[in-house]
């Protein structure tokens, strides 16, 4: 039997295991996919070698840098990225992938659609998922300034947004957010932005998807913004997943 799994930690949010279930049920293919919830990264070569017939790993928070250091090869583009979210296993040999990327820019390009591409974005987090957005957007000629609680190098702070003057987010018109915040079953909570500076020619993109409408695209909904959550970035990126695993 084909095994494929999803490690991470915790696990409880997982959407993974769902949809590979479902897919394979619905396929015919005789597979299993598995929740493997490790406490620490250093257990994944234990994992590995114990789980007889695992092909493939998808990775999630908080482990998707953490994990480049046990791969014995990684795909360009992941290298580049510096996260990896799909392990290839063949012949013992992990190779890492980065289907964060591919997911999200395909999905941006549809949110943005016939409107003209935004010239500047704000990236809420600096985590893995961030460094997938960060790579996508570069490849698409946007601009881009990180936002982080504690920033580093050229990264803006949300203290700093808050000022009343100037009014930054005249200058984004597309924000991203890469955090945890709002996450069911924190669902409260969002990233603390000046929302009354939110017009309507605003783009407000959130990698959460549960649920569906996070506080933070509340906020943009209220202010007549468009609004996307990371629902169609995480079946592209398990799609993307599918056929790394079976090329």
């Amino acid at each position: 039997m084909r095994k494929f799994g999803l490690i991470g930690y915790p696990l409880g949010h997982s959407f993974s295991k769902k949809h590979f279930s479902e897919k394979f049920e619905k396929e015919g293919i005789e597979a299993e996919y598995e929740l493997y919830p490790l406490e620490a990264i250093d257990e994944l070569p234990t994992l590995v070698k114990s789980t007889k017939g695992l092909e493939g790993i998808n990775v999630t928070i908080p482990y998707k840098e953490s994990v480049l250091k046990f791969l014995d090869e990684i795909d360009e583009k992941a290298a580049a990225i510096g996260a990896v979210n799909t392990i290839k296993i063949q012949k013992g040999k992990l190779k890492g992938y980065n289907t964060d990327y591919i997911g999200f820019k395909n999905s941006l390009t549809k949110f943005i659609g016939a409107n003209p591409m935004p010239e500047n974005a704000l990236i809420l987090g600096t985590g893995g998922a961030s460094k997938a957005v960060q790579a996508a957007l570069y490849d698409l000629g946007i601009q881009h300034r990180l936002v982080s609680r504690n920033p580093q190098d050229n990264a803006l702070s949300y203290q700093h947004l808050n000022t009343p003057t100037p009014q930054h987010l005249n200058t984004y018109k597309l924000i991203i957010n890469t955090t945890p915040l709002g996450m069911a079953p924190k669902t409260d909570s969002l990233p603390d932005l000046p929302y009354n500076q939110l017009t309507p020619d605003h783009f407000l993109y959130d990698l959460v998807y549960n649920p569906l409408v996070t506080a933070f695209l509340q906020e943009g909904i209220d202010a007549k913004c468009w609004v996307k959550n990371g629902l169609e970035m995480l079946y592209g990126q398990a799609e993307a997943a599918w056929e790394i695993w079976n090329k």
